[in-house]
């Protein structure tokens, strides 16, 4: 059991997983969080990460920091997708080695995985064929940031690992229609619509290709679950580089689609633009290995949408006010 006194870094506590990592651990009881603000501690400057390391000794480590985006935000500032995160994540995880940290989790992207994966994405499915072209550069940051992990193991014996989430939605998610993943552009574009008296809302590609999405909230348990019980030897012995997190089940865009037209209560018709593209057709993770370890997610998609509403209502209110 990890004592509810130890420091622990949460980098990137202020973004939706950051931030859901923050309660999910203060509601367990963990009393020292270390939780800078980018403005704080830039996690590209790898002298101000050593300092940071050296002047807060914190003892466990959580890598929620990264820079993330949808699809357009990925193919158009490449450069920077790869360049930020590498440098976040070789600053934090060097540092975390140097300065004797008993355990660090870095979080990956369920993009890790070729094109063409096996459905469901098993962990030995890394690294067997060629990544989706628009998001490879964020794709090959976070697969060396699991490599990173595994070699400090290897080499040093250090207690790092990587959890490999599936999409995630939630309070604190980035709802800019040019940046954001699907779940948050939906929800804006149905909320917008309504408000407009609108009768329809469009939605790219057929509807058809199926996602799997996890509330922030579940993964936050995970990243707990993990910390207590998942050591870095028995992963790395066994041949396993990371472990996927998520609901073990999928649905199509339409049927999201549908949900959250339901939850903001818009009336009008949804309509599918067949002339843009669907991207791949599937990607659904294998979650045997946590299913195994004693870890499920809770909130289901319905539910957890309308939760993510009622927060995206008040934000808006409040920035109105």
């Amino acid at each position: 059991m990890t004592s509810f006194d130890k420091k622990i870094f949460i980098a990137g506590a202020g973004g939706m997983v950051g931030s859901a990592v923050r309660r999910c651990f203060e509601h367990d009881g963990f009393t020292h969080l270390l939780t800078p603000s980018s403005a704080d501690v830039d996690l590209t400057d790898q002298k101000r990460v050593r300092e940071f390391f050296s002047e807060s000794t914190p003892e466990i480590v959580i890598v929620a920091a990264a820079k993330v985006g949808g699809i357009l935000a990925n193919n158009t500032y490449r450069a920077d997708f790869i360049y930020q995160n590498l440098m976040i994540e070789a600053n934090v995880i060097h540092a975390a080695f140097e300065s004797g940290v008993e355990k660090l989790i870095l979080l990956g992207s369920s993009c890790i995985y070729p094109k063409f994966a096996e459905q469901p994405m098993r962990e030995e499915e890394l690294l067997a064929g060629y990544l989706e072209f628009t998001n490879e550069p964020y794709a090959i940051a976070k697969i060396a940031g699991i490599k990173l992990c595994e070699s400090y193991y290897r080499q040093y014996g250090c207690n790092f690992i990587s959890l490999m989430p599936t999409n995630l939605y939630g309070p604190n998610d980035n709802f800019d229609l040019e940046t954001s993943h699907v779940i948050p552009a939906l929800m804006r574009k149905f909320h917008e619509a309504k408000e407009r008296g609108d009768s329809n809302v469009t939605i790219w590609g057929s509807g058809r290709p199926r996602r799997e999405f996890m509330h922030v909230d579940d993964l936050a348990g995970a990243i707990l679950f993990a910390m207590r019980i998942v050591e870095a030897k028995d992963l790395y012995e066994r041949g396993i580089s990371h472990l996927n997190v998520g609901t073990g089940s999928d649905v199509e865009i339409i049927e999201v689609a549908k949900m959250i037209k339901d939850v903001v209560g818009f009336a009008g018709e949804i309509v599918l633009d067949s002339s843009k593209p669907d991207g791949t057709m599937r990607k659904l993770l294998d979650v045997t290995r946590m299913h195994d370890l004693g870890w499920h997610h809770k909130i289901e998609l319905r539910k957890g949408l309308g939760e993510v509403y009622k927060w995206f209502m008040k934000r808006t209110s409040a920035t109105a006010v």
